[in-house]
This record gives C-alpha cells, structure tokens and sequence, in this order.
C-alpha cells in the first residue's frame, strides 16, 4: 500500500521546486529583506530635529533586523541638497529619505528644485510630529513670558534676531508666520541646519529660534535654552509648564513639525511594504515610545495612503502661508 505521508512531501516538494524555477528565488529569500546594510538620507547636519528621530530609528532597526540603518546626513539649502541626493539614489529597496515638514515647504520659496518631492519619491511613512517651540536664549533675551518677549520686540524692531535651519525650513515660516500675527520685525538668521542652529542659540550668538519640539526638548529641560511658548490649541505633556499659543491669543499659530520616510520611485513594491512593517513594529517597542515621548512627539499611525494625501495637502497649505509671507529664496 503507498505511504500517503510521503507521497504528500513528495508533492509538496516538487511544487515548491516549481515556484522557485517560475520565481527565481526561494520564499525565504524573497522574504528575508534586509540581506545586507540599508542607507537612509537625513538632509541636514546631525544634532538636529530630523536625527532626533532618526538614530533612535536605525538603533532599533538594527537590532530588530539584524542590519545597520546607515544615516547618511547630507545638509544645505534647507533641506533640498539631500533630498536632490536622494531622489537619485538607487531604487533597490536598500535607500530611503528622511525628509518632512521642510521639504513640502520648498517647492514654494525655492525658484529652482531638481526634483518633485510627489513625483520622484513614495511616501511610505509619518514617522513623529512635534509642535514648534519658541526658544530664546535667556543671556541675552530678558523676557520671561512670551507676552513679554511680543512687547520687547514691538519696542525695539529690528533689535532681535532668530535661527532657523535654512531658509525655506519650517523654522523660517514658522519665524515669518509669527512676525505677521504679531507685528513684530526680527532678523532671520539662516544655518545649514538645526543642529548649528541650537548651538549658536546656546552659545548666546543668536537670540531667539523657532524650533521642532524634537531637537530642543533636551536644552529646555537642561535649562540651556528657556521655552516661551509651544505652537496649537493645547500644551504638550514634555512641557506641561509651557503655554500654548491659543493660551496666549494667538490661535491661529498652528504649526507642526513632522518628519516622513520616503523611498525614491521604483523602488520594489515589495520591499516598500518590508520597510513600512518593519517601522510599525518600531513604533511599538518601549525604546522608541519613550524617546517620542521625552521629545514631546507622536508616532505616526497613518497608512501609506494616508501619508500620500497629507503630503500633498501641506504642499498646497504651506504655499498658502509662503505667499501670505512673501518668503522667497532665489
């Protein structure tokens, strides 16, 4: 009588041995991504808002996977010297591109981009958002509340001065915004980054900066720097001290800075969905909830449509606010 076990394995095997030769690869291979380091552009120097976020990513990518996630930071221009990089890159499912709230502000200040950020990338990702903090450095700015600092700048126009990242970042419309809803004049101070920023603003070279909650949190709790206000309609739980702008009458002083992860267009489908499940398991190990959290950030829960829709949704609102601000770089 014939063994039916074996006659099953024997199935089994020789269907298995089908699916190779019409695939060219094993299940497990084609699975197993990643098989060797991934790359990741951070377009800004490191000890900004955007390495806030990403390092704590690539140490737990690497222990989850077994893989480095290499930050490769590449800053200028606000922002667009990396991501220009990265939307050259290889699309193997091996490079990938930290960009955010800068990078749907650019096509409206910049007269000249070599690249679309929705026609060369794929939004995979919402990875954290922060409100924007009003940080000065208390040396050489005596205002102790932000209605204080308001009214020191209407008496002295022009005195003060702020950091930003780059021209055209987040933190430059977040500084013109707030100049507009408070009729007030202070200098901007353009940096290749927020890194260099912060260090400037902590060592008393500038006044005053209009920062992502991420790369600041750390000086304000270590009194480096003294945080005035946070941006929106309620106070964050890293700052509970920390007024909110609709506390203080300005309510329509709303910004967030958000950070995402792109791949550049081709990339593997397959591969796009790896790394988009391979970053939901991150959002959930307790190393990176506490960071989000001691950073006063929210991980991202949104679907790779999702993430699409809003970055096409801040490119149009965003234009909006660099054509109310007249901001422009040639």
């Amino acid at each position: 009588m014939p063994d039916i076990s074996m006659q099953r394995r024997d199935a089994l095997r020789a269907a298995a041995a089908a699916m190779v030769a019409l695939t060219g690869r094993s299940w497990a291979q084609g699975s197993g991504w990643p098989t060797k380091p991934v790359n990741m552009v951070v377009p800004f120097p490191a000890g900004g808002g955007t390495d806030a976020f990403a390092r704590p990513l690539a140490a737990q990518f690497a222990k989850s996977t077994g893989k480095t996630l290499v930050i490769d930071n590449r800053g200028g221009a606000g922002g667009t010297v990396g991501a220009s990089y990265a939307a050259k890159a290889h699309a193997d499912g091996y490079n990938y591109f930290m960009g955010g709230t800068h990078h749907v502000i650019a096509p409206s200040v910049y007269a000249r981009l070599d690249y679309d950020l929705e026609r060369d990338f794929v939004p995979l990702a919402l990875l954290a958002s922060v409100p924007q903090v009003i940080v000065v450095n208390p040396r050489t700015v005596g205002a102790k509340t932000i209605q204080d600092l308001i009214a020191e700048l209407r008496r002295k126009p022009g005195s003060f001065n702020y950091a930003s990242a780059g021209a055209g970042t987040s933190h430059h419309l977040a500084g013109e915004l707030f100049k507009l809803q408070t009729n007030t004049f202070i200098t901007h101070i353009p940096y290749r980054g927020a890194g260099p920023a912060l260090q400037d603003l902590i060592a008393g070279n500038v006044d005053m900066m209009f920062d992502g909650l991420g790369s600041s949190a750390a000086h304000i709790k270590g009194g480096r720097i003294k945080a005035l206000m946070v941006s929106g309609a309620k106070r964050n739980p890293s700052l509970p001290d920390v007024p909110c702008a609709a506390e203080v009458g300005l309510p329509e002083y709303n910004i967030t800075t958000w950070y995402g992860l792109w791949a550049p267009k081709n990339t593997p489908v397959e591969q796009q969905n790896q790394m988009i499940e391979e970053l939901r398991r991150l959002g959930q190990t307790s190393e990176i909830k506490a960071i989000w959290a001691q950073n006063g950030a929210d991980y991202g829960s949104l679907t790779k449509e999702q993430f699409a829709a809003m970055v096409s949704g801040e490119i149009k609102r965003w234009a909006q606010v660099v054509k109310a601000s007249g901001a422009k770089v040639e």
